[in-house]
């Protein structure tokens, strides 16, 4: 077998699926202190996850799997539903095996599917078998008393014992309901934008759901075609662009006994059924927002009538942004949430903001009887910026107490005493697990990714007057003497993606491009995450201020660092591949050649959720669209001179981001006469799992690059 020391930066890069495989993760941890479960595959190279227990009692202190899917399937290869490919697409799931997993209350129960089958494993002795029922199966749940399991087949909730008997649909399409009409999933905006990937939720009780009923009836169909298989079918894929229908969400209480009541709310006023949380703390408790995500309310459910009563509203001029972990009951039946309030985005318990300016609070972790876990980053007031740093803090109202340490970015799952603490560090690849319990000496879950053939030096700092959140990397042999070097800014530089991170993996692939001899600058302009509510809201109605703030990091930087300004490159893929479009259409005076990935060029033809949010509704709005648009109707919008080379890839199977906005851009390039490349990724989706795809695009740029730098 080629060792990692044997391979190219690329391979490695590629086939361990950025070094994620091997690295334990989904933890879930037994109310007794007793198991902590998660997913890992058997090593750096192997894309199959495996189900694992850590017994915290054990001397041995050895994980034993609770379910392998090679015992399961019988060494047959998985064979992955369309149901659950374009599950795994919305999750950006690129492992195999069992990739998403659920328990019941006490973590004794977990149902997961496989090869569209369900399958349930006691996680007390480690067995696990196959429960024949009709597939293909998605998203299996336990009650919480680990007495059911309900699941998704073909649109249809239905719902079996947890010994396989009594198998039921539970809540089945009504006559007159097609295929447009699905219960128990989410839809398309929900999974890609809302980070709310579930369709139905247990009661407390085990004994009803709720259940979200979605009609795609009015939502536009688009053809996602493989030009490569002319001979199959194009997919028919309901895609809501800006400006046009979306799904019609409902929300069910459905009974163990068939009963079945309609959960009332202004769904005309607010359409977006946001959050969905039910526990024993309370009754069930919704988030809906506007379309226009100004307006949110939070909804209290009679489980009796499926009437609602407002508990909360929030307005904003710019956008409600949403939240993990939130809203929820804490014990007490205080509700607790995240909120921007005086300028900070706080932690709020009942009616008081338990955390300032200092932190800007991330997401809530878990709610216990004496105080929250969350995660944060400085805030506004804080004494030190800690560029790129994400840590734990546990909350109440008597302060608050950072539970992670060191630079780095930090989260954590806790159940009572047991918290599993995971921590990405700036000197060190991959990520430590190690699970602390009080008066115990902490347990650490080893992980068996590969380490990178390379480490990554990255200089975190600021630039400018707005302190813009930079990373700059060198090569790893670079003296002073060599003088100035050709600089790549290699941004997400968009909203949710934070790029400038305390945290090694995060770099490597900016460190092999540094180490074909650029300067490489990372920077996180006004939109990004992290910092405070204003800064990710200045972008509102103005998206081209993240081009400005790579602008001004990279003139910024340049009285700090060796940068050749004359040979400027920029690359980035999704919102970074629009960036890169947009820079070197718009500001060729600083731009010089760019890879594209990806990338939104006609804003019109992406989802609803995200484009309204900040650019409004086109029909409204279509001056704002065209100028921030990369193409228009009529072609290049806006382009300045000169004319810079630009090399596009985009993947034919892409259903998020769909092989139009490419396609568009390069038909308006070459009637404009402009220099560009495209690489058509036949079969490839907005991901690139596939080893040898993902390991010829990283060479393919870097050639690009230097050979329209007039690099030697």
């Amino acid at each position: 077998m080629t060792s990692p020391q044997q391979l190219s930066f690329p391979r490695q890069h590629a086939r361990t699926q950025r070094f994620t495989l091997g690295a334990p993760r989904s933890f879930a941890v037994s109310p007794d202190g007793a198991r902590v479960v998660f997913l890992r595959s058997g090593s750096g190279t192997d894309r199959v996850n495996r189900l694992w227990v850590q017994d915290l009692d054990d001397p041995n202190g050895e994980a034993r799997i609770a379910a392998d899917p090679d015992v399961l399937l019988s060494g047959a290869r998985e064979q992955l539903p369309a149901e659950e490919r374009a599950r795994r697409e919305r999750a950006r799931e690129g492992a195999g095996g069992i990739v998403g997993y659920a328990v019941d209350a006490e973590a004794g129960l977990a149902a997961f599917a496989l090869s569209g089958r369900l399958y349930a494993a006691g996680l007390r002795d480690g067995t696990a078998r196959r429960l024949t029922v009709p597939g293909p199966v998605v998203d299996p749940r336990p009650s919480p008393d680990g007495r059911h399991i309900a699941y998704v087949a073909r649109g249809v909730l239905r719902v079996t014992g947890a010994d396989g008997e009594g198998d039921r649909e539970l809540a089945g399409r009504a006559e007159g309901e097609g295929a447009d009409v699905t219960y128990g999933l989410a839809e398309f905006v929900a999974a890609e934008e809302m980070s709310r990937s579930r369709g139905f939720w247990w009661s407390p009780d085990s004994d009803r759901l709720l259940v979200a009923r979605a009609d795609t009836a009015n939502v536009r169909r688009w053809w996602i075609s493989d030009p490569a298989h002319p001979d199959r079918e194009p997919a028919k894929v309901a895609y809501p662009a800006a400006g046009t229908p979306n799904a019609e969400v409902r929300l069910l209480l459905v009974g163990l006994d068939g009963s079945r009541t309609e959960v009332a709310w202004d769904r005309a006023r607010y359409p977006y059924l946001a959050r969905v949380h039910w526990s024993a703390a309370g009754a069930p408790l919704l988030l809906v927002q506007s379309r226009d995500q100004r307006e949110a309310v939070y909804l209290a459910v009679d489980p009796g009538t499926g009437a609602t009563t407002p508990v909360h509203r929030d307005e904003d001029p710019a956008w409600l942004e949403l939240f993990a972990g939130v809203p929820a009951w804490a014990p007490d039946g205080r509700l607790v949430r995240i909120a921007d309030e005086g300028g900070a985005r706080v932690l709020v318990v009942g009616d008081r903001p338990l955390t300032g300016a200092r932190l800007h609070v991330r997401a809530v972790l878990d709610i216990g009887a004496h105080d929250v876990l969350v995660t944060a980053s400085a805030g506004e007031e804080a004494e030190a910026p800690e560029t790129g740093e994400i840590h734990v803090y546990r909350v109440n109202e008597l302060g608050v107490e950072r539970l992670s340490e060191g630079p780095g970015v930090h989260t954590a799952v806790r159940t009572g005493g047991v918290t599993v603490l995971v921590s990405a560090r700036p000197e060190t690849s991959g990520a430590s697990v190690r699970v602390l319990r009080d008066g115990a000496r902490p347990v650490t879950i080893d992980s068996y990714a590969e380490t990178p053939v390379l480490t990554a030096h990255a200089r975190l700092t600021e630039a400018g007057a707005r302190r813009i959140p930079c990373a700059v990397l060198l090569p790893r042999d670079y003296q002073e003497s060599d003088g100035p070097l050709p600089v790549l800014l290699d941004p997400y530089g968009g909203p949710h993606g934070q790029r400038v991170v305390a945290a090694q993996n995060a770099y490597l692939t900016s460190q092999w491009f540094a180490d074909q001899g650029f300067a490489v600058l990372v920077a996180d302009g006004r939109g990004t995450p992290g910092r405070s509510p204003a800064w990710e809201k200045a972008v509102h109605r103005n998206l081209l201020l993240t081009l400005d703030d790579q602008v001004e990091a990279l003139q910024e930087l340049a009285g700090r660092f060796p940068f050749d300004t004359g040979r400027v490159a920029i690359r980035g893929w999704s919102y970074g591949g629009y960036l890169a479009g947009l820079a070197v259409l718009r500001r060729p005076d600083v731009f010089h050649v760019g890879v594209a990935g990806a990338p939104v060029s006609d804003l019109r033809l992406y989802d609803t959720h995200y484009e309204e949010r900040y650019l409004g509704i086109p029909q409204d709005e279509p001056e704002l669209y065209a100028a921030h648009s990369l193409v228009t109707d009529d072609g290049l919008s806006a382009p300045e001179n000169p004319a810079r080379p630009l090399m596009i890839i985009h993947g034919l199977a892409d259903d998020n981001v769909v092989v139009a906005h490419s396609l568009r851009l390069s038909a308006a390039l070459l009637a404009a006469g402009r220099p560009h490349e495209v690489l058509p990724l036949t079969g490839v989706t907005h991901m690139t799992p596939q080893e040898e795809i993902a390991e010829n695009l990283l060479l393919l740029q870097v050639d690009f690059l230097k050979r329209s730098l007039n690099m030697k």
